[in-house]
This record gives structure tokens, C-alpha cells and sequence, in this order.
């Protein structure tokens, strides 16, 4: 067998290996419509690779998503498990009032509540809610203008971030009128010397759009730090920054919506590395 012949045996053992993964290894349990299943497998997945990239806080973080079909109930992360810890069945399904829909050992962070119930009852088009307080969204969370449009990263947010003001921790529902008020319809939020809220259609979205939102924090830190060597930020001007802006939220060329053509790669990978999410 010659070396092109063992690669391709190579990459047909590697599919095969990947399909069994997915479809045999970790099957649907029959309780579940196949929906919302899938819904539960995307939104573990979403927590594994938020804590892949270091961006959680051991158990003190969540990301939410509607119940496909619903538009009061959504699922939630378990209090007290680590983001890589959590499977597709450990999810929690509460809705916006509060109210465990099924049988389940474990509880409900009591600030997550509050925080996703107002935005998913607020916002229909925000199907998935995820908070974090990843080190560089919550850097600049504390600088008056927030996010900077320094980098191609920065530019899909340009004047579309809301600002929430610190309130303690956000234990108390009536925080939420003014959570959802801040928010209005922007896809992110920074909450004040707290952290930074996203909001997408899908899991892969709002990662995304997480994922985006840091790394332009990070070079943002990373620019205001070489300017104590007297170096000064250089800005586009704030139309070439909304021209970017729009061309990311049109989906101006080949531009997609955030995680659709990222999403699926994202997924293969974890499957290699760390499939037990699936069950």
C-alpha cells in the first residue's frame, strides 16, 4: 500500500471513528423529541468550548437556550458543575418565572435566573443568552466607551454594544427591567465591572459572537498598554467603522452569520477530543 492509499484508508478510518461517536456512543434518550435534543447537545457543547478557551469561571458562568418550540422555557447549566462537566441531559429546563419543568437532583444559580429569564422574555429573537466573565470583556467593561473599534474583530461591534451599570450581584428580580432596558436590541452587552452578556439565534452565534468580542478586548488591552511608551491609537474613521459594521450584520460578500460556517468545525473538533458532552 502506497502513502496516498494509507491516507485515505487514514481519513475513512478517522470519519468512521467520528460518525460512530456521534450516532452510536451517545444515542437519544426517548424521553427527549429529537429538537430538543439536538438543542441540549449544541448547548453542552457550547459550555465545553467556552471552558476549552478558559473563558469560564469554575461554576459561576451560564448560557441558556430556549426549549425548541416554547417560548417560556429555556435550558440552564446545573449549580455547582464545572462548564466541562456539563452533558447534554444534565441541562436544567426552567421557564421565565422560574418553575423546574422536569424531575432533576439539581439546582439553579439564582443571578442566572434572574439575568436570562429577562432577556428571553424580552427578546424572541435571542434564543440562546450567554454570560461570562472572561478576563478581557471584563477589562474593558470598566472603560467608558467599552469596546473600541481598534481591530477587524471590534468593527462587527461598532456602536452595537449596550452598557448595563454594576448593581451588585444580580440577585434581585428587579434588575431585570433595567437588564432588558440596557440591552435593547443590540447582540451584546457589557454589564459594568461584571462581565459581558451575548445573544444569538444559535449556540454557535452567541460563542461566536463571545469569542469575537474577546479577542478584540484582548488587542484593545494590548494597544492601550504600548501607549504608556508615548505610541498613539490610531482609529478608522466612524464611517469606514460602520461600513464594517454593516457589511458583518448584513452579511455584505460571503459573510455569514456568526457560528454557521465556524460551528460545525468547532463541533468535529470537540467530538475528537472530548464527545462525552453528548450524553
Amino acid at each position: 500500500m502506497d502513502g496516498d492509499e494509507r491516507h485515505r484508508e487514514l481519513i475513512v478510518d478517522m470519519n468512521n471513528q467520528e460518525r460512530n461517536v456521534v450516532m452510536t456512543d451517545y444515542a437519544k434518550p426517548e424521553h427527549y423529541s429529537d429538537t430538543e435534543w439536538e438543542a441540549r447537545v449544541s448547548l453542552a457543547a457550547a459550555y465545553r468550548m467556552v471552558a476549552r478557551l478558559g473563558l469560564d469561571d469554575l461554576i459561576y458562568n451560564h448560557i441558556s437556550l430556549r426549549v425548541p418550540g416554547t417560548t417560556d422555557q429555556f435550558l440552564i447549566n446545573p449549580y455547582g458543575l464545572m462548564f466541562n462537566e456539563i452533558t447534554a441531559s444534565s441541562l436544567v429546563k426552567i421557564n421565565t418565572v422560574g418553575d423546574v419543568i422536569e424531575e432533576t437532583a439539581h439546582t439553579v444559580n439564582k443571578a442566572a435566573f434572574v439575568i436570562h429569564a429577562a432577556v428571553h422574555k424580552s427578546r424572541a429573537d435571542a434564543h440562546c443568552v450567554l454570560h461570562t466573565h472572561s478576563d478581557a470583556s471584563t477589562a474593558v467593561s470598566g472603560q467608558p466607551d467599552g469596546l473600541l473599534p481598534l481591530s477587524q474583530f471590534a468593527m462587527r461591534f461598532y456602536n452595537r454594544q449596550g452598557f448595563h451599570a454594576y448593581e451588585g450581584v444580580a440577585i434581585d428580580e428587579a434588575e431585570q427591567q433595567r437588564i432588558v432596558a440596557h440591552l435593547a436590541d443590540h447582540p451584546v452587552m457589557l454589564m459594568r465591572n461584571h462581565g459581558i452578556l451575548t445573544c444569538g439565534r444559535t449556540p454557535g452565534e452567541a460563542f461566536m459572537l463571545l469569542y469575537y468580542f474577546e479577542r478584540a478586548a484582548k488587542i484593545q488591552l494590548q494597544m492601550q498598554a504600548a501607549c504608556a511608551s508615548g505610541i498613539e491609537l490610531v482609529l478608522p474613521s466612524p464611517e469606514v467603522c460602520e461600513k464594517a459594521a454593516r457589511q458583518f450584520w448584513e452579511l455584505k460578500g460571503d459573510i455569514l452569520i456568526p457560528g454557521e460556517r465556524e460551528w460545525p468545525g468547532l463541533m468535529r473538533d470537540l467530538d475528537r477530543v472530548d464527545a462525552g458532552y453528548r450524553v
